[in-house]
């Protein structure tokens, strides 16, 4: 790993090489510039009124891209221009499943317009998968706060997520992964085959879970 930038208050803060992507709305070219300084990357959409100069016009490679302009430019702000000093790139894309124009802005001059662009869209899928993690993986306690124990919790969750998926594949199960698993928890104290189990339609036992348990209270 390269050594930190003398004087650079990133560190900790970015990882030399990694792509850091944003939304405009957190545009804070004091914090970009950390990035720069640090010797990583970040992608982000330039705000509305953001002005700037084009220092020089970059070749587009291909034209059949969607890529429509490819620059290096200055902030000329007063303030941001102090802030950030150096070139930035800009790159302008059509996107013709929304017939939009987008821009964006990034300190990487070795990937392609194009991979600018994708990085931005690709972080969606991150959002996605976050979203996902919150609608089906429940972690209702959590017993240790540090990193670590978050980490080891949320795993172990996503791998009984999908050791269930995996259940419900092999068997061909009509149910969907959330009832899966609930047939299996609420028939935890139950002798029945785990096949027969998931694979007979019986839609009381998703609505009322009116299944036999075993209860250690019945003396009570």
């Amino acid at each position: 790993n390269p050594a930190w930038p003398k004087g650079s208050k990133s560190r900790g803060f970015s990882k030399p090489y990694a792509f850091y992507v944003m939304d405009k709305a957190y545009v804070d070219f004091k914090a970009l510039f950390r990035f720069h300084q640090a010797q990583a990357f970040w992608v982000s959409r330039p705000k509305e009124n953001m002005t700037f100069e084009t220092v020089e016009q970059m070749d587009i490679s291909d034209v059949k891209s969607g890529v429509l302009e490819d620059s290096c430019i200055r902030v000329t702000g007063y303030n941001s221009s102090k802030l950030y000093p150096e070139a930035m790139r800009f790159v302008r894309v059509y996107d013709p499943d929304n017939d939009t124009i987008v821009d964006f802005i990034s300190n990487n001059f070795e990937v392609s317009a194009l991979e600018i662009s994708n990085l931005y869209r690709h972080r969606w899928d991150i959002e996605v998968f976050f979203k996902w993690i919150k609608q089906n993986i429940t972690v209702k306690t959590l017993w240790g706060y540090s990193e670590n124990a978050v980490k080891i919790h949320l795993w172990a969750a996503i791998i009984s997520y999908l050791t269930v998926a995996r259940i419900k594949v092999a068997c061909n199960s009509p149910y969907s992964i959330t009832e899966v698993a609930t047939l299996i928890r609420i028939s935890a104290l139950e002798r029945t085959d785990l096949r027969s189990l998931i694979t007979k339609l019986d839609s009381s036992i998703i609505s009322n879970q009116n299944v036999k348990e075993l209860s250690l209270f019945d003396e009570i």
